[in-house]
């Protein structure tokens, strides 16, 4: 028996405030970040993805972008104990998922991605999955868009 899972992304204010907390602190003390640190950018902030299964079969993304801009998706890797350690570079997974909306889209026109990338992406998430509970993502907002105006969800079919 399968049926399909629709997991939202949601924006994980503490942690994202955490980690701009880390930036100010190295800018105010004057301080470089750490070799292979990766500091969280303006344009940023942390989601997390919660699965309440996790034998898991990608299926699909739904981006939705309420006006133009561009979303890029980075997930982190298991070995980021985002409470216990700097987010380190080696930690992003590739490929990163990039989902936009052209200027001029109509209003209920899907979001545009690189097809062969976020399948990819959406398959390492499932294989991810099968031994976590929670994995924690980067958006990256660019062009217009922001969390005010984008609501990611993947969509799985759960093998029961």
């Amino acid at each position: 028996m399968s049926g399909e899972l629709e997991l939202p992304f949601r924006l994980d204010s503490q942690l994202t405030e955490v980690m701009r907390l880390r930036v100010q602190s190295l800018q105010q003390r004057g301080q470089k970040r750490q070799d292979g640190e990766r500091l969280l950018r303006a344009n940023e902030a942390v989601y997390r993805l919660d699965f309440s299964e996790q034998s898991l079969r990608f299926s699909h993304w739904t981006p939705r972008l309420a006006e133009a801009g561009r979303l890029t998706v980075t997930a982190t890797s298991q070995l980021w104990t985002p409470d216990l350690t700097n987010l380190m570079t080696r930690q992003l997974l590739e490929p990163a998922g990039v989902f936009w909306r052209a200027p001029g889209a109509s209003a209920d026109a899907a979001a545009q991605c690189y097809d062969a990338d976020a399948h990819e992406f959406g398959e390492r998430i499932a294989e991810l999955a099968k031994v976590r509970k929670v994995m924690y993502f980067l958006f990256e907002f660019q062009e217009g868009c922001g969390p005010q105006t984008v609501d990611c969800s993947i969509t799985f079919v759960a093998d029961s």
